[in-house]
């Protein structure tokens, strides 16, 4: 199957948007038609257009009282575009919602927690919020190991997440920097 990249997934998600446009907002292929032209703006690099865009459909999915799985799902891509443009703070709120909504969800021991998990920790070191993310990533990290295995994408995300809050907490010991060193040199 094609993957289109860049303004021409753009253009297939405009054209998706004006085929579905006119369907009733409780429509599943309406909103499907909405996300695909969101991630279509993003992939073109319209980010503005894109929050547009996600914020409506949240704020759709919320009124027709869609699945909590999917607002989840809408908040991580809301959370992404606010980090694009530079509203970190939104962006931390909003994967930090979406991370206590997966925990609630699917509990702990779930792959969509851990994915949550990083994203939220990815937030935290962004806003040098060092300490926080050092925390829940040593709660994380082993859950992430035991669920997922040592060697998954995740696995290797969270500890190198876990190696940059450690190097660049200017709080940061002997100890910490090695351990920095270590990590990254095992994820690599």
């Amino acid at each position: 199957e094609q993957e289109y990249h860049g303004v021409v997934r753009c253009a297939l998600g405009w054209a998706c948007w004006k085929t579905y446009v006119g369907r009733p907002e409780t429509d599943e292929i309406r909103g499907v038609a909405m996300n695909v032209l969101g991630n279509g703006l993003i992939s073109a690099k319209h980010y503005e257009d894109a929050l547009t865009v996600q914020e409506a459909e949240l704020s759709m999915l919320r009124r027709v009282g869609a699945p909590e799985h999917s607002i989840l799902v809408a908040q991580t891509n809301l959370s992404t575009t606010y980090a694009r443009i530079g509203r970190h703070e939104q962006a931390l709120q909003m994967s930090r919602d979406v991370y206590s909504g997966e925990l609630k969800l699917y509990g702990e021991e779930h792959g969509r927690t851990v994915v949550a998990a990083c994203n939220y920790a990815t937030s935290l070191v962004g806003l040098e919020r060092f300490e926080e993310a050092k925390s829940l990533l040593r709660k994380m990290i082993p859950v992430a190991q035991r669920i997922l295995g040592d060697s998954h994408d995740h696995t290797l995300s969270m500890r190198s997440i876990y190696a940059n809050a450690l190097y660049q907490d200017t709080c940061a010991t002997l100890d910490d920097l090695s351990e920095a060193v270590t990590t990254f040199e095992d994820t690599a």
